[in-house]
């Protein structure tokens, strides 16, 4: 598949995409508390998308039942909202959401504590935000994909976490996933060049434990094999001639 080079106006659509799923994303945080269940999360993301005339980008993607993904815990990504899941002092939520603005989508997640939360799950969100930091320094035309995988991964190991290796990023556009792939960890190839225009959805995910995963009997939920917690931080990025630009941000 060939990597898509964005026009200034598909580029003003995905801003515009962008804004608005950064606002969904702080009004759920705002929200968060004791006592919720991950339905009552969804449902009130999918109000806020929908309030600004868009429609959530992952609500029946290939069969997926919700808006949001929430994942909590050990959950890696892919939670699927339940009203029997609640959530509770000390846990770590994963919010990641979607929004189709005009027929573009922008792509973004957030960890979150509920209340007091354990020393290692509060670095554990924070160094996976620093990953998707480290990753946005060495974007740039010229650079590759590869970068951004040697950025990702040697940051998390240096702090003494894993990197998820069964899932990773990608292009984003008029449809959520594109090329190319954007692995959180280096392979033996450097990947496609990176060139101006080009979207992507860069989205650390790590584990306080080892990386592997497995998957749940929803064939959704993506869970840590050790059972130990993981955080998630994702956001639509546009390459610059020298840099990147936040499309997914305030």
């Amino acid at each position: 598949m060939p990597i898509s080079i964005k026009s200034d106006r598909e580029i003003e659509l995905m801003k515009e995409a962008g804004r608005i799923l950064a606002i969904t994303h702080e009004e759920l945080s705002k929200a968060l508390r004791p006592g919720m269940t991950t339905y009552d999360i969804d449902k009130l993301g999918e109000e806020i998308i929908r309030s600004y005339g868009c429609i959530p980008s992952f609500l029946n993607y290939q069969g997926y039942p919700a808006s949001i993904c929430v994942s909590v815990n050990n959950e890696v990504v892919h939670g699927i909202p339940s009203k029997k899941h609640f959530i509770k002092e000390g846990d770590i939520v994963s919010l990641d959401a979607g929004v189709i603005y005009k027929g573009y989508h922008s792509d973004a997640a957030r960890t979150h504590g509920i209340g007091h939360i354990s020393d290692e799950a509060a670095k554990l969100i924070r160094v996976t935000r620093e990953c998707f930091d480290e990753a946005c320094h060495v974007v740039k035309e010229g650079a590759h994909i590869g970068d951004i995988s040697r950025a990702v991964q040697e940051h998390a190991e240096k702090n003494g976490f894993s990197v998820v290796r069964d899932l990773v990023g990608h292009g984003v556009g008029t449809s959520l996933h594109e090329a190319p792939e954007v692995p959180n960890f280096v392979q033996k190839r450097r990947g496609a060049r990176l060139q101006a225009g080009m979207t992507l959805a860069i989205e650390p995910m790590i584990n306080a434990g080892a990386f592997h995963v497995k998957w749940l009997d929803d064939d959704w939920t993506v869970v840590t094999a050790d059972g130990s917690l993981s955080a998630h931080y994702e956001n639509t990025v546009l390459v610059t001639k020298d840099g990147c630009e936040l499309l997914s941000v305030q």
